[in-house]
């Protein structure tokens, strides 16, 4: 880990202090606000759905301008967006709110290459380890962005609206941290190549195994995270025991990551990816068990350390199916496919949870999970050189 990994897994921990928060709050307020009840988590979906449309812009800015350019472009939309989320919320006008979250999606497209830029910053033996630890920045996080919420849930008159006053600030933090990062230059555009096509790229078995783990993966843990806040109010605990279930989800998420990138070295990235499976399955299991407090903070750890393996797993898998020149377009599609399925994830999360329950809710979360775990079989089960 150089200095510039270490400041890079900051900005990681700061990027996650903003998601968390967004969590914890924007169903809450999408449900005070919103016409209809299984409207809630609109304003969560919307974060997805910004961050699935800006990644082809994303990937032409990271191109064209550079990755510490185009980073910090993303954080001055962070900023612009909390404080457009905190006027939405003192007018209380709930599709304002889902037009600022959908804004801030520009932010939750660039930051989720921070992984992918660690590898880079790392030598040429250490690039498991760089994602992994650049991702323990999460944890920061972990702690920062209950806390965040609960802290100044109630700083103005406004419910919520002194927390996203704080995310633009905490966006504002991260844009000075970033500036004592130097990334390694961009490989020099050539004119007699410039790889492969996508769909010669997306052809690959490890590249298909990759996408579909990273975007299942977190599509099932944020269909559960995303309807955790909604679950346990209409279970009548209150919001102190949400933002310590998300408190200790968000390290379970990102806490694995001190040696996870060890793991993989040592035992191969689809073993496991596929203890990350099994975790997600245990994860189902208890909360099918019932809703006490104590049911919902252990599934939601054990969901962040299942989500951790997989989604290390899936981007250690995808370093291996594309060259220096393909990465904006290899690593923008990946991009695609996460926020497309959390899209999907982030609507169903406020639907199934306000009409069917939590219980029906996790039980249908099974099938992407053993979909996940197929995938995997599938790639493991074919010859070395086959995978791509």
């Amino acid at each position: 880990m150089n200095r510039h990994l270490w400041l890079l897994a900051i900005c990681q921990g700061l990027f996650l202090t903003n998601n968390v928060t967004f969590i914890a709050i924007n169903g809450l307020v999408g449900l005070s606000l919103a016409p209809l009840g299984w409207m809630a988590t609109l304003p969560v979906m919307g974060y997805v759905v910004g961050g699935a449309f800006s990644t082809s812009l994303v990937a032409q800015t990271q191109q064209r301008y550079g990755r510490k350019t185009s980073f910090q472009m993303g954080l001055v939309v962070a900023c612009l967006s909390a404080l457009l989320c905190a006027y939405a919320a003192w007018s209380r006008n709930f599709w304002l709110l889902c037009a600022a979250t959908l804004v801030a999606g520009y932010y939750n497209a660039n930051a989720n290459l921070y992984r992918f830029a660690a590898a880079e910053l790392a030598n040429a033996g250490a690039k498991e380890k760089a994602v992994s630890m650049v991702m323990a920045g999460g944890l920061i996080g972990a702690v920062a962005g209950p806390n965040l919420a609960a802290q100044t849930r109630a700083l103005t008159a406004v419910p919520f609206m002194g927390a996203y006053l704080a995310l633009a600030v905490v966006a504002l933090l991260s844009m000075l941290v970033l500036a004592f990062i130097t990334f390694p230059p961009a490989p020099a555009p050539s004119h007699h190549s410039q790889g492969r096509t996508l769909k010669e790229i997306m052809r690959q078995p490890a590249f298909m195994v990759a996408a579909a783990c990273g975007a299942l993966g977190f599509g099932v843990m944020n269909l559960l995270m995303a309807a955790t806040p909604l679950a346990m109010q209409q279970c009548s605990l209150p919001f102190s025991d949400v933002a310590l279930v998300l408190e200790w989800h968000v390290i379970g998420m990102f806490a694995p990551g001190f040696f996870t990138g060890h793991l993989i070295k040592r035992f191969g990235v689809l073993p496991i990816m596929g203890v990350g499976v099994v975790l997600n399955a245990a994860c189902i299991g208890i909360a099918l068990t019932g809703v006490d407090l104590h049911q919902f903070l252990i599934a939601l750890f054990l969901l962040g350390v299942g989500w951790n393996f997989l989604f290390t797993g899936s981007t250690t898998l995808s370093l291996q199916t594309y060259t220096p020149q393909e990465k904006d377009r290899a690593q923008g599609a990946l991009n695609f496919f996460v926020f497309a399925t959390t899209a999907l994830s982030s609507l169903a999360s406020g639907v199934l949870v306000t009409t069917q329950g939590w219980l029906w809710l996790n039980a249908g979360s099974m099938l992407p999970v053993l979909l996940t775990g197929a995938a995997i079989v599938w790639l493991a089960t074919r010859p070395a050189a086959q995978r791509g």
